[in-house]
């Protein structure tokens, strides 16, 4: 493709920079015209840097929601457990309490080492339910029944 000719007119200040630069650089003075005009009509530094930013805040932003949702999980596994120990688990008489408590710190021991084993090598809950679950149904909150 064939350059086309343009013609503008220039300050003598910036006539006389633009020669000296050219004389410096051994390099006519239409490539330094061309590159300064290309670069003015690139994105300069600070629209790449903001578009950079952007880039890194959405990342962000994906990140918290993720972090979010593994917490509303996290709160709802607790919710729900908490609540089905509670109604499922009978009191015990005064004279079986030290016993249960003694059986409560083995468990509780056993279950610190499950979950260390968990974390350590997966897979997680959060990855075990699905992304693309919506909002629950009036069937899925309805209470459950006791038996």
């Amino acid at each position: 493709m064939k350059k086309r000719r343009l013609s503008a007119y220039l300050e003598p200040e910036v006539m006389n920079a633009l020669a000296d630069y050219a004389a410096k650089r051994d390099v006519s003075l239409s490539l330094i015209a061309e590159a300064a005009i290309a670069s003015f009509l690139s994105p300069d530094s600070e629209e790449r840097k903001e578009a950079a930013i952007t880039r890194r805040l959405d990342q962000i932003d994906r990140r918290v929601q993720r972090v979010e949702r593994d917490l509303g999980i996290s709160i709802e596994t607790l919710a729900l457990f908490v609540r089905f120990w509670l109604t499922s688990t009978p009191a015990l008489p005064d004279a079986a309490q030290p016993e249960a408590r003694a059986k409560g710190r083995q468990r509780y021991d056993a279950f610190i080492d499950a979950l260390g084993r968990r974390l350590s090598k997966g897979p997680k809950l959060r990855q075990e339910i699905a992304e693309d679950i919506g909002p629950p149904s009036s069937a899925d909150t309805a209470e459950p029944h006791a038996k």
